[in-house]
Parts: structure tokens; C-alpha cells; sequence
């Protein structure tokens, strides 16, 4: 299975979750509890994760590193998927940003997001 795959794969998962049972599925409870613990978790696999690349600088070990990575994205899905956004759709963003410069794709942002002045 490719990169692709799984995560086609896991967001036809995540939106099966939303049906089922909180008591029945890890995924389903988050739904339940609501947007709120969703965003709680992933910022406690943010933290997470961080902690971890921190130890990787000190260790050279990167297996933890993978490990928190992997729930830190796989509740960022989860969130996603309950707005509805598919993984495609940050595939797609990731994409545009192609040949683009960060400084210019930052740029074009900023002067698109209003300020509290105007």
C-alpha cells in the first residue's frame, strides 16, 4: 500500500468512526466528546512530539520521534475529518506550494489576512 493509500484508506476509516458507538471505537469517543477534546489531543501529540524531537537532538534516536509523528498527524486526520476536509485536500495545498518560495507563499498570507487595524 502506498503513502496515498493509507491515507485514503484511513480517512474512510475516521468517517466510518462518526457512525459508530463512542464505547466501540477510540475514534468514535473523540467524535462524542466533541471538537474540543479532539483539539486537546492534538495538542497534547503536538507537545509530544516535540518532547520527542528534542530527545532526538540529544539521543540521535528518532524512533520516538516517528512514533509521536505518527499520533500527532493521525489526530490532526481526525480533526480534520471532522470538518469534513479530506487528506487530499492538504495533499493538494502541499502541492500547490511547489516552486514556490516559502518567503513568497508566506507573503502572499499575510497580506491576505486582514490586521486588526482595518
Amino acid at each position: 500500500m502506498n503513502n496515498t493509500d493509507v491515507l485514503a484508506e484511513l480517512a474512510k476509516v475516521l468517517e466510518a468512526r462518526k457512525q459508530a458507538s463512542p464505547e466501540s471505537s477510540y475514534v468514535a469517543s473523540l467524535y462524542h466528546k466533541g471538537l474540543n477534546k479532539i483539539l486537546e489531543k492534538v495538542g497534547e501529540e503536538c507537545t509530544e512530539t516535540l518532547i520527542a524531537a528534542k530527545d532526538a537532538a540529544t539521543s540521535g534516536d528518532t524512533n520516538d520521534l516517528v512514533y509521536e509523528t505518527a499520533d500527532l498527524w493521525f489526530h490532526t486526520l481526525v480533526m480534520l475529518s471532522h470538518f469534513n476536509v479530506p487528506p487530499e485536500r492538504i495533499i493538494e495545498e502541499l502541492g500547490r506550494r511547489f516552486n514556490v518560495s516559502g518567503h513568497t507563499e508566506k507573503a502572499s498570507r499575510d497580506s491576505s489576512t486582514p490586521t486588526s487595524a482595518e
